[in-house]
């Protein structure tokens, strides 16, 4: 009797987990088809929403502090987007709001895109899987059928592989809340040719078990639908380029990740036929091959891009890959793939800058690879470059036979590009929007680098009256006047210059004089270096260290202090507030921010790092947890 009531005891368990597997819903990439264009999916909704209300950002924003800006802001968002948005729908968007439990995830695939044929879109998914609220997602998709019906709307019923789905048609003019916020462009009528009639759109909606499948036609759900029952057809996960980036960017269960299949989308707009000229339409540019461009941009050699978030006890972290092999990387990714040297802040970078980054290209051959890839675009583009170039010598020769921007400025571009940024010296937007800051590029000359920019400076922008170069220790500070820019409210432009020097291999430019000034004295040694701040070492290490060729960092906490001054300032200024459109005005109000210092402790620091390698380029980025929050 024992025996036999263990063994159906035994039994009842195996039934209860076999069921329970059957029940679970494959990732997304076991459901997509192998054809995917892009992937954007959190596989647990339920951690991302756990971990969303344990991070810096989401407790700021729920601060009694900050709940007078939070309630009207809130208020607004729900009077003017969510209430028109659900008489739109027919729907109460608040049904749905606690449905995604496990993945939720948007999809765009290839569905028979080729890029020519209007008739063949490339497919819309959406997948949510409410996981045990299966019985109220039932409830609320009855409803919401129920409501298209009531609202006039014809909605057709399609099955596939058993599961069925509502089919209604929708055109812009149903939904005029999310054309109000994504207005589109009129149309444009070409002479000599007939405008394209506007067709709708479907919105196809159906439910496998737990899981919300929505999609833009039958033919785009269709691929998931087989593969929940079963079917062979290739899966995203059969696709060899995701499958080689998921095993190397999205282990250790990223909250959310995404990937664009970049050599497919490329490849299709790359032999898009280029529309003969129109006789009726003639333009006066030769017109430009997409398939040159993309090529000689670099685009279809790139296999894949991936992005992946992390959240941690420790910080947050945001991974973004480029699969570009490097035998086959031209264009963009060869001038902007970093030289693996070190990216470190130097120690003239001060302590108090709030905002820095390292960037070691190799000057030399990104000019090259930009000749290159202007020649393979049309010849004509490169041909107007050299004129311009030459065109510039000529000017320059007329008070400097010697002058030759190519050797001076060109030939002397080394491999080391640094900027950093200092507190506004003011509270105002103004103040915001300059403060300041010093670029500085590696030369093989500096000193030769700085007069050549001089002289080209001298010729864009007319320097009769510039004053002469001033020494300051030992060095010549070259003051380069700008047109004056006018302030909003103000009588008269503002006058402005550019201030330049050399100075430790490198040529410096800043808008600020004093800036520049420190820099040139940073050999003292008085300052305290940037590099020696606390933490920054360690938080280095979670994007690579600063070895790689890029490298930089944001004191948050300063550069968001900066920002709540000058917006709380500006919100008591009608004038200032009256660059922003009424709308913005009306959502945003700033004045009932509170003081910054209730709520600093949210804000810390953050550092980026990046790097190329054999097989792609990669970028990081890492936020410690702010220490008043551990």
């Amino acid at each position: 009797m024992t025996t036999k009531f263990l063994r159906l005891f035994a039994a009842a368990i195996l039934l209860t987990i076999a069921a329970s597997v059957r029940a679970a819903v494959p990732p997304a990439e076991k459901l997509l088809p192998a054809d995917t264009l892009l992937l954007a999916t959190a596989p647990d909704f339920a951690a991302v929403r756990a971990a969303a209300r344990q991070s810096p950002g989401w407790r700021f924003w729920n601060d009694p502090a900050m709940k007078p800006f939070h309630d009207k802001f809130m208020a607004k968002w729900n009077e003017k987007f969510i209430a028109s948005l659900e008489h739109d729908l027919g729907v109460k968007l608040g049904d749905f709001a606690d449905l995604p439990q496990g993945q939720l995830t948007f999809a765009i695939t290839q569905n028979g895109w080729n890029g020519s044929d209007d008739n063949q879109q490339p497919g819309l998914i959406l997948l949510l899987d409410a996981r045990d609220q299966g019985g109220l997602l039932k409830t609320n998709l009855d409803t919401l059928r129920k409501k298209w019906t009531e609202n006039g709307k014809a909605i057709r019923t399609e099955t596939v592989r058993g599961v069925s789905f509502s089919v209604v048609t929708l055109s812009s003019n149903d939904i005029p809340t999310l054309a109000g916020l994504f207005p589109r462009r009129p149309p444009v009528q070409e002479l000599g040719k007939e405008p394209k009639p506007e067709k709708p759109g479907e919105l196809v909606v159906g439910q496998f078990q737990s899981l919300l499948i929505a999609g833009s036609s039958m033919k785009a759900v269709e691929p998931v639908v087989a593969h929940l029952s079963g079917g062979a057809a290739p899966a995203l996960n059969d696709n060899a380029a995701f499958a080689a980036d998921k095993l190397a960017q999205f282990r250790n269960a990223p909250l959310y990740y995404a990937w664009f299949n970049t050599k497919t989308f490329f490849d299709v707009l790359a032999h898009i036929a280029q529309e003969p000229p129109n006789p009726e339409a003639p333009t006066l540019l030769p017109p430009l091959s997409p398939n040159a461009m993309l090529n000689a941009s670099g685009l279809t050699g790139l296999k894949s891009v991936s992005l992946s978030y992390r959240e941690a006890h420790d910080g947050s972290q945001l991974n973004f890959y480029l699969a570009a092999p490097e035998a086959a990387r031209q264009g963009l990714l060869k001038i902007f793939a970093a030289v693996p040297k070190d990216a470190n802040p130097p120690g003239f970078v001060p302590a108090d800058a709030m905002k820095f980054s390292r960037w070691r290209i190799d000057g030399q051959k990104s000019w090259a690879e930009l000749q290159k890839m202007l020649a393979a675009i049309s010849p004509g583009a490169l041909a107007s470059l050299n004129a311009t170039i030459d065109a510039v010598n000529a000017l320059a020769r007329q008070k400097d036979p010697d002058f030759d921007l190519r050797k001076n400025l060109i030939a002397n571009l080394g491999d080391d590009f640094i900027s950093y940024q200092k507190a506004p010296a003011g509270n105002t937007l103004a103040d915001l929007n300059q403060a300041p800051s010093l670029f500085l590029f590696g030369a093989a000359n500096a000193d030769q680098a700085a007069l050549a920019l001089k002289n080209v400076a001298s010729l864009m922008y007319g320097q009769q009256n510039a004053p002469e170069p001033r020494d300051f220790l030992g060095r010549k500070i070259y003051t380069i006047p700008l047109p004056g820019r006018r302030a909003p409210g103000a009588a008269a432009p503002v006058s402005r210059s550019l201030y330049c020097a050399a100075s430790g291999g490198y040529v410096a430019l800043t808008a600020d004089v004093s800036t520049l000034e420190e820099y040139l004295r940073s050999n003292t040694g008085q300052a305290r270096p940037l590099r020696e701040i606390a933490g920054l070492a360690e938080a280095a290490q979670h994007v690579g260290g600063a070895g790689s060729g890029l490298f930089g960092y944001e004191n948050q906490r300063e550069t968001v202090r900066a920002a709540f001054t000058s917006l709380k300032n500006a919100a008591a200024n009608d004038q200032t507030m009256a660059v922003f459109p009424k709308s913005f005005r009306d959502w945003m109000d700033f004045s009932l921010l509170p003081d910054y210092d209730q709520v600093s402790k949210y804000f810390y620091f953050s550092v980026y790092g990046g790097g190329a390698t054999a097989d792609g380029l990669s970028f990081k980025v890492f936020a410690p947890r702010p220490p008043q929050l551990n």
